[in-house]
């Protein structure tokens, strides 16, 4: 299996975990094991068309899916894949 590494703002929305273990032979899979198993980070993941959101950055073992094949990307059982929201703010 392999895990996703929740951030902290998002934890709230997975039950207070910190990582979660997802089925899926790509990333996209995996990212729709982890919204089945807790539906509240729909919403924070997937606009209304069920497109990842712009601000919500994907890696696989810290390499950025979008210069791979996206969600398309192909998982191995003990792949690591983080969800990096931006941030943004100053003055």
């Amino acid at each position: 299996m392999a895990k996703i590494l929740i951030p902290t703002p998002l934890r709230q929305y997975a039950g207070g975990n910190d990582t979660v273990e997802v089925t899926g032979a790509t990333v996209g899979e995996a990212l729709q094991s982890l919204v089945s198993q807790h539906p509240d980070l729909r919403k924070n993941l997937y606009n209304d068309e069920g497109k990842l959101r712009s601000f919500v950055n994907i890696y696989l073992n810290d390499e950025d899916i979008r210069y791979l094949s996206k969600e398309a990307t192909a998982l191995a059982g003990t792949d690591s894949i983080s969800i990096v929201p931006s941030i943004a703010g100053g003055r």
